[in-house]
Parts: structure tokens; sequence; C-alpha cells
């Protein structure tokens, strides 16, 4: 069953172009938030629904996911709006005293709708929940532990995807290659897999991917496993309120809005994908067939009308009798899609 039938108030239906010109109009501010709990949530649907509604009348914009296990959240908030929604926080159950990563940086658009959708899991793992503990997790480690903990030579390890990581990681830390969380988990396994009894150091980006980890190592015999508490984003967020802790994090911190990333350090540790050039800005190609996300800098974007190829530069300058013909030349669609346009 549709789980949107007969709730059309819950879909947006304003085409992309609208909803930029509706937010490049606004008077106000808004404030771009992420938080994740887990917890059994019995009723998904119906909590979804309450969450809609609340968070439509208050003008809220965001990517929110609700399942079985918890909710995890990034969306942005009118700032006019702001303590009427930490009242409607605080006021239900499941959400009741949940810890907020506040942007560092932040223009108000990082999202253009909002949407709330019911699924399997918060953050995809491939994991069967009902074989392990999964609220027995690592130690919260605060900036300030954290990095204590480095300096003392702890394994530091990045629970990202790769395409993250490439513009912005902590110093020495270990880097999966894999290109979903799902991936990464065995491959994290494997590569501790002699270090059951040294200290692992675990961060992602606001938290919720280094919890499932922590549980998942604890079980498979990890005895000193610690968390980054509010990941990268908290991090960032306790460096620059305390002026006195150093910034171990070098370069950006990638972000699952239209923002894209959000800097942490001025250093810039990666190349444009076409030229080779330092650079650590990146984009989804020009061309709506392909979408592929990549790493440009703005001489390449010049070159190639903002697309990754030279084929896709075609697609994105030809008329639209071309562009029919070269649909039928050219399978556009990259083998992975890392990033979708809303």
């Amino acid at each position: 069953m549709d789980p949107n039938k007969g709730k059309t108030h819950l879909i947006n239906r304003l085409s992309p172009e609208q909803l930029l010109e509706k937010l490049n109009n606004e008077t106000f501010k808004r404030k771009t938030v992420s938080f994740y709990r887990y917890v059994i949530i019995e009723n998904a649907h119906e909590v979804r629904d309450a969450l809609y509604n609340e968070w439509k009348n208050l003008d809220c914009l965001g990517r929110i996911y609700i399942a079985h296990e918890g909710v995890n959240a990034q969306m942005n908030v009118p700032e006019h709006n702001w303590e009427q929604f930490v009242e409607g926080i605080q006021k239900n159950p499941y959400l009741k005293d949940i810890p907020f990563k506040i942007a560092i940086e932040d223009d108000g658009k990082s999202f253009l709708k909002l949407q709330i959708k019911v699924r399997h899991k918060i953050v995809a793992d491939g994991l069967n929940d009902d074989e392990f503990d999964v609220t027995n997790v690592g130690k919260h480690l605060d900036a300030n532990e954290w990095n204590a903990a480095m300096e003392q030579g702890a394994i530091v390890v990045d629970m990202r995807n790769f395409y993250e990581s490439e513009i912005g990681h902590f110093e020495g830390a270990i880097l999966p290659k894999a290109e979903t969380f799902t991936d990464e988990l065995p491959e994290v396994l494997d590569i501790l897999k002699d270090k059951k009894d040294e200290k692992i150091l675990l961060y992602c980006t606001g938290g919720v991917r280094c919890e499932k980890t922590s549980a998942y190592l604890k079980h498979h015999g990890f005895n000193d496993v610690n968390q980054l508490y509010g990941g990268i984003i908290n991090y960032k967020q306790q460096i620059k309120e305390t002026n006195q802790l150093e910034n171990k994090f070098k370069g950006k911190n990638f972000v699952f809005d239209n923002r894209l990333s959000e800097r942490i350090s001025e250093d810039v540790i990666s190349r444009c994908h076409q030229c080779g050039e330092l650079c650590d800005t990146h984009t989804n190609c020009k061309n709506i067939r392909c979408n592929l996300l990549f790493i440009q800098c703005t001489s390449c974007a010049e070159k190639y009308e903002h697309t990754c190829s030279d084929q896709c530069k075609e697609y994105v300058l030809a008329n639209t009798d071309t562009r029919i013909q070269l649909d039928q030349i050219h399978n556009y669609r990259p083998v992975k899609r890392y990033f979708h346009r809303i």
C-alpha cells in the first residue's frame, strides 16, 4: 500500500526552480540543524504524518527519515519559529532532549522542501539488528577528550564514504574506500580485525553512523570503542566556542544538503577530478541525465559548462532534437550516483 495515498497535503507539488525562487525571496533567516536518535517507534507512519503537519506549519524544510529504529533529520528552520520548533521537540516523546548539531556555515538554503520519509532503517547498513544489541554503544568523547585520545596514539577511523573523506578528514585517520555505509562496515571490521584490544576512535558527520558502528564492533569483541560526540559538526562547534582546542580536522566536512560541504579548516586536501588542481568543491554534473557528483575547480567548470565530461558538455549545449539523438547514442547515467538532486 502506498503510505502517501490519500495524503496529498504531505507531498510537495512545486518544481525545484519554483522552490528555489520562493527561498530566494524570503526576507528572514533560517537555521540549519541535524539530529538523530535510535529509539523504538511502533507507529512510524503516524509519527511521520504528525511531524510533517507540525513542521510544515512552521515553514521548516529538510530531509527526515523515520524508521522502527529511530529518527534521522537534517533540516532548516526559520529563525523566528525556532523557539516554537524546539518546544514541539520537547513535547514529542521520541525527540525530547535530543541533541542538536547546528551548522557552522549556513546561508539558509540547505534544503528547498520538506521531505519526511518512512524507511526500513534511518541509515542503510545491511545489518540484522536482531543479532546484536544496538544500544550497547561505545563511549562518547567531547572535542577535548577526542584530541587527547588522538595524541595518545588511538586508532582513528572515518566512518563516512570515500567521497566525503576525500575533501576532509582527521589527521592520520583510516579512510575506507567504500562507497556506501553498508559496504564500509565489513571493510572496517576487516581492517581492525587484529586491533580488538586497542583504543578505537570512530567519527562521522553527525554521529548516527558511528552509533551503529560502535555497537557493531563491540558485538565483534572490540573492548575499547569510542565515538566523537555529535560528529564533525559538533566538534567544529566546540572548537569555535572554546577557542583553545587545536582543530585536528583538515579540510571540509561533506554534508548531505544543497551546500554539499562546510569548511572546518583552511586546508585544501583534494584535487579537481578533471585537471588535478587543488580543489575541494563538490558539484553535480549539469547534465541531469548524468548528475554525477564530482570535484570541479572554477576553471574546469567554465571549460566544461559545469559538466563532468565532453559528452555531457555536448548534451547541455545541444537543442532538444539533438539531445534526443544523443540520448540514443550515449548512456549518461554513471555507475554510481553519489548525490541526488532535490
